[in-house]
């Protein structure tokens, strides 16, 4: 992967009505704002095209899937106008993923942190891999993954949200997760789980359009408030961000 995009990479290719969405960045796919903002304007746009009928979301490489939000904006952290704009990015792509009129796949190859949990809990159906373990470690470093817990909650109830927050520093298997509701299918092999994806897309692709955005909006039913509710836990996060506690444990972890 290269390492000379401190901003990440974001590509877009639209193929028989399937849109494939690709992020990257070189700290293990982890997202900067700019990053963040892109993500969120491009599912929008994607939103309106009428030449596909369902989103791909997938990132680089064959390891991690996603390592969250920039550890480096964290530390940078000095004020709650600060605090309220970092922890915003993942609202805003949250609320963009569940206000999207098509159907979105996540393929997730490998592990997936914070902020990742989130993308793939706001995916309509979810491909993983045996490697794709999955962690919310926001409370170990003094903050809370309060901006996705209502995707999270939403996807795979109250009782694995406490397990996955309440207990930061474990590791949950890819069946696990299948078993809570996260991920729809786990494959032995990234191989076998793309070849699967990709029939399974394109054969989605072929059924009414409008059927496809039908079931999108009852499957997000109940969530408009999200609007609101995901800023206000972007404000609050900032606040914790700020809290001396948290503070000191950044340092710790930057050093």
């Amino acid at each position: 992967m290269p390492t000379d995009r401190p901003n990440g990479s974001l590509y877009t290719k639209i193929e028989n009505h399937v849109a494939w969405v690709e992020f990257g960045h070189p700290a293990s796919n982890s997202f900067v704002s700019e990053l963040l903002e892109r993500l969120a304007r491009e599912f929008y746009k994607l939103s309106e095209n009428d030449a596909i009928s369902l989103i791909v979301l997938k990132s680089e490489g064959d390891r991690a899937f996603c390592a969250g939000a920039s550890f480096d904006e964290l530390v940078a952290i000095t004020n709650i106008e600060d605090g309220r704009a970092f922890f915003s990015g993942f609202a805003h792509v949250i609320n963009a993923m569940r206000k999207c009129s098509k159907p979105i796949i996540g393929r997730v190859q490998g592990k997936t942190v914070g902020g990742g949990v989130g993308l793939a809990a706001a995916c309509d159906y979810v491909y993983a891999t045996e490697a794709a373990s999955i962690k919310l470690s926001e409370v170990s470093i003094g903050i809370a993954p309060m901006v996705i817990a209502p995707a999270v909650e939403r996807k795979m109830g109250k009782a694995a949200l406490a397990e996955l927050s309440l207990n930061p520093a474990e590791w949950k298997n890819a069946y696990w997760a299948r078993e809570k509701g996260l991920f729809s299918k786990v494959f032995d092999s990234i191989s076998d789980m793309d070849k699967e994806l990709e029939f399974h897309v394109q054969k989605l692709a072929s059924y009414n359009a409008d059927a496809l955005a039908a079931m999108k909006r009852i499957l997000w039913e109940g969530t408009d408030h999200w609007d609101t509710l995901l800023l206000e836990r972007a404000e609050a996060s900032g606040r914790l961000a700020l809290s001396p506690t948290t503070k000191k444990v950044l340092a710790k972890f930057k050093k």
